[in-house]
């Protein structure tokens, strides 16, 4: 016969051991963690109380033995869209919810992480730009966009950058054009072109330009116009420390609910889902 005090001992301890499992620092690996944002992100990530940074997987790297070794709950990828697929993909498999910084991917592949996660029961992030300023610089560019008849991106990034126009200037381009609804922007097309492509890229009516020069690291600027009037939104990076924050926010998110987000203005409550 089991004695009341024993099976309230019994539970005391299941409960303490349930405590403990939830206070367990999230474990977080980084894929490439030797790049311009990785090595900032790992060191952040050591640093932090709540996070055990298992460490970094670089190309050429056995990628299944690490993910194997390391078991990470959290994956975060900021390398190139050649190799963030089968990166977290292969993260996914092993019960790791992605965080994904690395610009370029497709829709379909965004289409199939998604999928990927829904069927292990995890959450996961793609995110455009994972700086809080700048997340909100296209939250009130959306808020001004009914009210311009024009508009225009001018996106400055550092020299090495390796696609153009960014993420971030592509994605705002999209949203300026889709919160006019039927009334697209009008976009001033130069009757004599002497140099092509000087009036930028375009996307829904948005004409797009993309700056490589040292110097900068992520910048950008969303200009209105009206007669007579310009609105002028703008978001400076001094550093890559930028996207730790935002990071860190997505990480602690995903482990914590089955959800998957398509940009961190979602966490940040700025949309209507």
């Amino acid at each position: 016969m089991v004695s009341a005090e024993a099976t309230v001992g019994v539970a005391t301890a299941e409960a303490a051991g349930e405590d403990r499992g939830m206070s367990e620092p999230i474990k977080v690996a980084v894929a490439g963690h030797r790049g311009k944002v990785g090595s900032i992100l790992a060191a952040a990530l050591a640093a932090e109380p709540d996070i055990e940074y298992v460490g970094g997987i670089a190309r050429g790297d056995d990628l299944a033995e690490f993910l194997h070794a390391k078991r990470p709950r959290a994956f975060v990828d900021f390398t190139r869209p050649a190799e963030a697929m089968h990166n977290v993909l292969a993260a996914v498999a092993i019960g790791a919810s992605p965080v994904v910084g690395t610009s370029g991917l497709s829709a379909a592949d965004i289409d199939k992480l998604e999928t990927a996660c829904k069927a292990k029961g995890l959450g996961g992030i793609v995110a455009p730009n994972f700086a809080i300023g700048a997340v909100l610089m296209i939250h009130l560019a959306e808020i001004a966009a009914p009210h311009f008849d024009a508009a225009e991106v001018i996106e400055m990034h550092h020299a090495t950058k390796l696609d153009a126009p960014s993420g971030t200037a592509l994605s705002t381009a999209k949203r300026l054009a889709a919160r006019r609804g039927g009334k697209p922007f009008s976009h001033k097309k130069a009757e004599k072109v002497t140099l092509e492509g000087t009036r930028g890229g375009e996307e829904g009516n948005v004409a797009v330009h993309s700056i490589r020069l040292p110097g900068f690291v992520a910048d950008q600027e969303v200009i209105f116009g009206l007669p007579g009037q310009t609105l002028t939104i703008a978001h400076r990076t001094t550093s890559r420390e930028a996207y730790v924050p935002g990071v860190l926010l997505a990480i602690r998110k995903v482990v914590a609910e089955p959800r998957f987000y398509r940009g961190l203005d979602e966490l940040l409550g700025l949309t209507g889902d």
